[in-house]
């Protein structure tokens, strides 16, 4: 199966969460400033809940690689927003695909660890769209006790934003990209940067000169490596011309004796009758 990755998708606007919270324009600067894989991932789950067993409908569903802010406008507003990247399963693509579960809503907890800062705790997708889940996040806020959500939280602390569509778009990832596209895409990048900025400083040409140099060092040895091939080619069909020869000598041998009658086949007599008639002939 091809492996996937998303584009950056906006999964948490400052607003609303599910205990009647708001999350803070510093939440979302904090989470995208201390997310880290390697310390906790989040993972990416059906309706915020965790199952246990790993064909269960509520398995996980992918993994967040990384998270940034970016400011947008929304209403004539200018808002932050949480933009995340994932490493999805096949079924989450395939989910997606269907339309289906196409709103997010992210799992923070305000102050995780010994930070003191708010984390990423995980990302859930989800049916329910923001004009709808409005309505439940009011209740509960208004009821805790009887929140739908308390037996979905994985800590008591966690907070659910509420469910934003999201453009999920999945691209196939190369996990070993071409060293020689790696040249091309380096000097293009270079070249653009120079053309951006209009500034045509020693630094960037000797940048430029290293990229070129070394992409005509891949194309040499690329040029080496298919002559030693095309060598190896050849060498190998001399190997096998022998085989050749043989197998040519043997359909030779075969069509010749197809046509060569057997010398020792004799025609046997005609068989005669009483009245001396020939009644057969084999």
């Amino acid at each position: 199966m091809p492996k996937f990755k998303s584009k950056w998708v906006r999964v948490a606007v400052e607003g609303m969460t599910t205990d009647g919270r708001q999350i803070e324009r510093s939440w979302i600067e904090e989470m995208a400033e201390t997310y880290d894989r390697s310390k906790y991932g989040a993972r990416v789950w059906l309706e915020h809940y965790r199952g246990v067993l790993p064909d269960s409908p509520f398995k996980a569903y992918g993994d967040v690689l990384a998270a940034k802010a970016e400011e947008i406008d929304m209403d004539g507003k200018k808002k932050l927003a949480l933009f995340v990247q994932l490493d999805p399963t096949d079924d989450l693509v395939s989910m997606n695909k269907a339309k289906q579960k196409i709103f997010t809503s992210i799992e923070v907890r305000e102050k995780f660890a010994d930070s003191g800062k708010a984390y990423l705790m995980g990302l859930a997708v989800t049916d329910t769209p923001a004009s709808l889940g409005t309505e439940v996040l009011q209740f509960s806020a208004k009821n805790p006790a009887a929140s739908p959500f308390i037996g979905r939280k994985e800590h008591p602390d966690n907070l659910f934003s509420e469910a934003l569509e999201a453009e999920l778009e999945f691209e196939e990832v190369d996990d070993n990209p071409g060293k020689l596209q790696k040249l091309f895409t380096r000097v293009n990048d270079l070249l653009k940067s120079g053309k951006d900025k209009s500034v045509k400083d020693d630094a960037t040409f000797a940048d430029i000169h290293a990229a070129v140099e070394a992409l005509a060092g891949h194309c040499a040895e690329s040029a080496q490596s298919f002559s030693q091939l095309q060598n190896e080619v050849a060498d190998l069909k001399e190997q096998l011309q022998p085989a050749a020869d043989l197998r040519n000598e043997f359909n030779e041998l075969k069509q010749q004796l197809e046509n060569t009658p057997n010398q020792h086949h004799r025609q046997r007599p005609p068989a005669t009758g009483g009245d001396g008639q020939i009644v057969t002939d084999c």
